[in-house]
Order: C-alpha cells, then structure tokens, then sequence
C-alpha cells in the first residue's frame, strides 16, 4: 500500500523568511570584518581602445589610500570565469584581473583599496588615464564582417558549430516552407542585490572568500589556480544572496577581491552600486535566429533548419557551450524527422553575456514558438492543434542526447491548459479593430533536469544523527533565494518521519562541505534532492538496525512515525529517535551518519505550456497583460506554494524580457539603459494575476518523481507575450522586446 506523504506535498515557507521579515538576515553586503579595508574598480568609459598612459600617483597620495592596481602590477595571466572544473572544455581563458587593452564600456582599467568606501570612490576620480581609441564593433553583424579591428587576436568569430540529427527524406508534395527571424535582447538579471565580495588573506597563508555565488567549488579552482595557491589552502564559503537568476553563477568579483586581499594582507570587500553591476557584470546574451521549417498541410513538421548567432560580448565566458546548449533545445519539445543547426558565437565591444535563468532555452524557444505561431497562420490552423500533432510523446528520445525524455506530460499541459484557459473561445472571437485590441497566445517549452548526458552529473552529502535525535545535513547547496534549503529539507524529513524542525541543512563551504557542482541545469531538485533521499534512507536504515538492537526485533517488523519506533502492532511501547540515538553511542559504540554520493543517470525533459490575453493601445503602443495561465508538468511539486512562486516570478521576468527590458548599446558602445531609471522591469500594477495549473504524474527519477521549475518557469513567457500582440494585431513581429515605439512603428507602416 502506498504510504500517505506527510511533508512533501504541503507548504512551507523559505526557511529563513522569518529573519527576511524582520530585517535580521545579513546579506553579504552587511558583512563587515576587522580592520577591512574597500575596493572599488575604475571601469572604462570606452568601448575600444588600448590604454596608453595611466598614472595612479595622485590617487596613490591621497590619505587613506593603501594601494592602487593596475594592468602593470597585476598578474598577466588569463582565466576563465566560466569554469567550474580543471580543465573543463569550451572554458576559453580571453579574461585578465586589470586590463591593457579595454573591450567594453565597463572594463576593468585599475582598483583602489583604501580604508573607506569613500576614499576609495575620491581616488578612482583621481586615476589619470590616456587610450588609443579603436573601432568599436557593436553588434555581431559589424563585428564579422570587419576583418581588420579585431577585439582578441584570433580574431571576432569565437566559434562556429553545427549538429544534424535525424536523416534527411525526400519531402512531400505539399509541404510548405516556413520561414522566420527572431531577435532577443541583452537583459540585466535585476537581482535586489548587486555583486559583492569579501576576502580575507591570514597570516597562515590561507585565503578565506565569503561569496554570494552558485558554486563555491568553481569560485575556488578559478581563484586558487590563478594566485597559484593549493585548493586546501583556500577557502570558500556561500552566503545569503538577495536573487541571482544566474548572475552569479561564473566567478566575476572573487578573483580580483581574492588578489586584493593577498596583496594588502588584510580584508578586503568589493561592492558594486547597481550602475556597476549593469554594465560591468554580464547580460543575458543577445540572439538573432534564422528557423526554416517545412510543415506539410495538415500541419506536420518534416523538416527543421536553424542558424543562431550568439553575442558573446567582450569575453567568451559561457557564450561558446550557450550556443552549443541552443542547438539541442528543439528536439527536447518537437518531434522532427530531421533537425540541422549552425551557431556562431562572436565576440563585441559590448557588456559581457553570461549565464541566465533557463539558459539558452529562452533565447531558442522563443523563435521556434514564433515561427510555430507564423505557420499557423500560414495553414490557417488553431496554433494549439499544430502543436498537438507535433509535441513529443511520453518516454520519447531525445534526438540530440539519446536520452529519453521520461514521462513528458506537455500534451496533457497543452489540452489541459487550454481547457482551462477557455484557448478556442478566446481565440476564434471576432477581434476588436478600435483603439484597444486583445489577442491571445501561446508557448509551449522544453528544458532538462541536471547535467547527466552532457557532463559529469554528481552530489555528495552527510547526514548525522545528534543525541537528541535531531539530524544536520551537510551539503554543497546553494540557496538563492528560491526555497532550496525547505525543499530538501521536506524530502528528509518526509523519509526520516521527522518534522522539518529536526532537520538542519547546511549549505556550501569548501572546508567543511561535501563537494557539489553548484546550482544551474536545472540540477538541484532532481539531482541534489535524489541525493538527499538516498542519503536519508540509508541513515534511517542505520537507525532502525540500532532500534531492533533495542527492542529485540529485525528492523522489518519495525514502524516508525513522528520521530518514534515500534513494533508492528505495539505503538504503545515505542522507543524515541533520541533514546536510539543515545543507545547507539553510550551502549553499542555506534555513530548514525552516512555520506552518500548520488549519480544521475537521466535527464527527462521538464514542460511547459503557457497562455496570455493581453490589450494593446494602439494610439500609444503600451501593452497590458490582463491574463495569464501556466500550465506546467513538475512530476510532483515538492512544496507547492514555492513552485507556484517560482512560476510567478518567471512570468514576470518574461513578460519584461518579450515587452520592456534591455541593456541598450549605442553604435560607439556606450550604455544607454544603466540604472533603474531607464533599465524597466514590470512593475507590480502591471502584473497580472497567474494561474497555475501543476500536472503531477511522477515517473522520473527525481525524488518522489519531482522535476524542475525555477528556470522552466520563465522560458515559454515571451513567446506567449509577443504571439498574443501579434494575434491582436494581425502583425509578426518577432524584435524584442515589443516596445511601444516598435509597435507603433509596424502600425503605422
């Protein structure tokens, strides 16, 4: 018989909501430390040009001030802020602390360490630096086609690649070519807390970070391996981060804070003020993709083509395995007979692109779910039937991975979103031709479970159990805000039958953690909460091997519930966790604690569909969503409440990405959108009210059948945004975002 689940299932708040409420948590920017000292980065004004002449003396003179860098008393070696592991491919190491040779407005030109934040801010000013301006290549296009200016030796083209999966038949009769462009724009990641750093550099010859990262071993190979320091020599911890949505998922401020430290022997803090953050950290990257399909007339994709060009920025960063990643989306969420995709990646003299939420799935299912709208509209067919006839099925195989897609429930997203969403009545209305008019639209989307197929997919935990029958688990986890630390916590407590009070879960820390390869990929839930399962069961059978001791009895006629253990029909004569643990130490020598290291072996597919109503003002272009449905196939929702979070907060974010947000560069590489006041992210008035719609049928490996949100959740949102104004519009426009001056644009054309 199926046991009843007591604490998976069920609502929780963040574990530390309470501090947050109260304004007791310390963030990182809150961190202070004895005798710290203040960095702050002087940035380039320019977006190309070679420095020559810098002269730090007057800043070097000013009181307070204890030192001042440069690109010619740093290290020349170059690093890879990408890399997570030694040695791991398509880690291009184009990157230096303090360069010579500036590539985008926000470089790092020089740093002062001063004793104040203040001080540091006065001798920045006071830095005299002269640059050889070179041509600025501000967009991908500019940057190929120049063969003289070249922004890194080997040239603008940082990479080029190409996959052909499936064979390629003769076509029907009647299929029909279907072409589309889509653009997307680079993007802030707006987390309410900028990037900070703290390190420190003892006497000993240990180097100490405290950062607000997504993965502390890769901030430690990158930083240790730089300096030329042994890894136990060096140490890294993870602490409270206000947002992250990738932003800090490569290593940008702890390789300079780390050098800082160890040149000054003291410690050292680097904050950046949001204009800092906007332009010198990284963007999500700017995209533009070519999809040619051939569909036959009853709406069969026989045939898909696509080229993608990648907008790496300045640096390579995590722009060459992007394109890579792009190319193996499609296959996730359509069954195509034959599927062919060339990407380039090349470098600008832009603001860097990085990682961000979804990761490469945004970008490309945004532009397969606009041509799917375009080719609807071309065989006149309901865009949800076109779908129907194309989505994967359950237990598919991914063309690209050879894996199968586990129990793929994106059909039953589709129909049972639709239903709810009253799709054909909202669809097949009379539209409005006055000033206001609505229109409808949808997006279906595909993304993954962790790493298993493509790289090294592991994670290591200890779970002890202490005298009092209290447990800690010792983990690599990563918190960033979205609830990580409950949810594991629910999936120990739920095998231990232990209420979540009695379990603590630590997060990463090089020194004391067990090794994890940190939070992206969609990874943490299925991959790091399989982990804690398996780490759970294991030390509960240790438990209950000590409790028969106890009572006289093999473990299988034991029951145990709340924290108690008995014998099969005897409740009443139940043994505690505490009196167990206790026994096991005092009389049998015995200590409960068990590492366990989990492997991944799959990688299902994680599906959404999402469906939008919005009203578009013609006479001014604004656009208002006034409904929204998210339909989603989590396996099973761990905490509902949080997964339901998650998928408000995605919606948000895309609804931005499809109508408001960009980080806008100006053909000379200046930066136009820098701060708040010009950067717009939606705003809660316009937010409209999310309905959620979770289809949980388990089936997968993740624990108790549980897949991905946190980036599903935003990937399917601006496709659905931009298809619906195109359906009130009668237009096809596929530039983002949709901003009312484009609109207006294509109006009055």
């Amino acid at each position: 018989m199926k046991k009843d689940l007591n604490y998976v299932g069920r609502t929780y708040p963040i574990h530390d909501a309470t501090q947050k409420v109260r304004g007791s948590l310390e963030y990182l920017s809150d961190m202070k430390l004895p005798k710290m000292l203040y960095a702050k980065l002087l940035l380039s004004p320019i977006a190309h040009g070679l420095i020559t002449r810098i002269d730090p003396s007057k800043a070097e003179n000013l009181p307070g001030v204890i030192r001042v860098f440069t690109h010619l008393n740093t290290p020349k070696k170059t690093y890879s802020r990408y890399r997570i592991i030694p040695d791991q491919e398509y880690c291009l190491e184009d990157e230096r602390l303090l360069t010579e040779k500036v590539r985008f407005v926000g470089d790092r030109v020089a740093v002062v360490v001063a004793v104040s934040k203040e001080i540091a801010r006065q001798a920045i000013e006071l830095i005299q630096v002269e640059y050889e301006a070179l041509p600025v290549l501000s967009t991908p296009e500019k940057a190929l086609d120049d063969q003289e200016t070249k922004i890194h030796p080997e040239g603008n083209l940082l990479h080029q690649y190409q996959l052909k999966l499936g064979e390629q038949l003769p076509l029907p009769d009647d299929c029909i070519d279907i072409e589309t462009k889509t653009n997307t724009q680079k993007v802030h990641h707006a987390a309410m807390e900028t990037h900070v750093c703290l390190a420190d550099f003892d006497s000993s010859g240990k180097l100490t970070l405290w950062a607000a990262c997504q993965g502390v071993f890769g901030v430690r190979t990158i930083v240790a391996d730089l300096l030329e320091l042994s890894y136990n020599k060096v140490r890294v911890i993870k602490v409270p981060m206000g947002g992250s949505f990738g932003g800090r998922q490569e290593t940008i401020l702890e390789p300079i804070t780390a050098f800082l430290a160890k040149e000054v022997k003291h410690p050292v803090k680097l904050t950046l003020t949001r204009e800092d953050t906007i332009i010198s950290t990284m963007t999500r990257p700017a995209t533009s993709s070519r999809i040619r399909t051939k569909v036959t007339k009853e709406g069969i994709l026989v045939d898909c083509s696509v080229e993608t060009i990648v907008d790496a920025g300045a640096y390579a960063t995590s722009s060459i395995d992007n394109t890579y990643v792009m190319s193996k989306k499609i296959c996730k969420l359509y069954r195509i007979p034959y599927y062919e995709h060339s990407g380039k990646t090349v470098y600008t003299n832009t603001p860097v692109a990085g990682g961000a939420r979804g990761w490469g799935a945004p970008e490309i299912m945004t532009a397969i779910e606009i041509h799917m709208d375009a080719a609807a509209k071309q065989l006149s067919m309901d865009p949800v039937e076109l779908r129907r006839q194309n989505l994967v099925h359950p237990y598919d195989f991914d063309k690209s991975s050879h894996i199968s897609l586990g129990n793929a429930q994106v059909i039953e997203c589709l129909e049972k979103g639709a239903e709810a969403f009253r799709w054909s009545e909202r669809f097949t209305r009379v539209l409005d031709q006055g000033r206001f008019r609505r229109g409808v639209g949808l997006a279906c989307a595909a993304h993954k479970n962790g790493m298993y197929g493509g790289f090294p997919e592991h994670s290591t935990m200890t779970l002890k159990m202490n005298e009092d029958g209290s447990f800690i688990l010792n983990t690599g986890l990563h918190e960033l805000g979205c609830g990580t630390i409950t949810s594991i916590t629910q999936i120990a407590a739920e095998v231990l039958d232990i209420d979540l009070s009695n379990i603590t879960v630590l997060e990463a820390d090089t020194e004391y953690g067990p090794y994890d390869f940190g939070s992206y990929g969609s990874r943490v839930t299925y991959i790091c909460g399989a982990c804690a399962f398996e780490v759970a069961k294991r030390v509960k059978e240790k438990l209950l091997e000590c409790a028969a001791y106890s009572l006289q009895k093999p473990k299988q006629y034991l029951e145990c519930k709340n924290g108690r253990v008995w014998v099969l029909g005897n409740e009443q004569n139940s043994i505690s966790y505490r009196d167990i643990a206790t026994t096991a130490k005092v009389k049998d020598n015995t200590d409960i604690v068990v590492t366990h290291t989990y492997h991944g072996t799959s990688n299902p597919g994680a599906y959404a569909v999402h469906f939008a109503e919005v009203e578009v003002d013609t006479a001014t272009g604004r656009v208002r969503v006034l409904d929204y449905l998210a339909a989603h196939d989590i396996g099973k929702a761990i905490n509902p409440g949080m997964v339901e979070g998650q998928i408000q907060g995605g919606v948000q974010m895309g609804i931005g990405y499809a109508l408001y947000e960009e980080v806008k560069v100006g053909n000379d590489g200046s930066i136009l959108s820098s701060s708040f006041k010009n950067y717009h992210v939606l705003n809660a008035p316009d937010m409209p009210k999310v309905k959620t719609l979770l289809i949980e049928q388990g089936g997968d490996e993740g624990p108790y059948g549980a897949k991905s949100i946190g980036e599903i959740a935003f990937v399917p949102v601006a496709a659905a945004i931009v298809n619906a104004v195109n359906h009130a519009l009668g237009t096809s426009m596929s530039n983002m975002p949709l901003t009312p001056e484009k609109i207006l644009a294509v109006l009055n054309k």
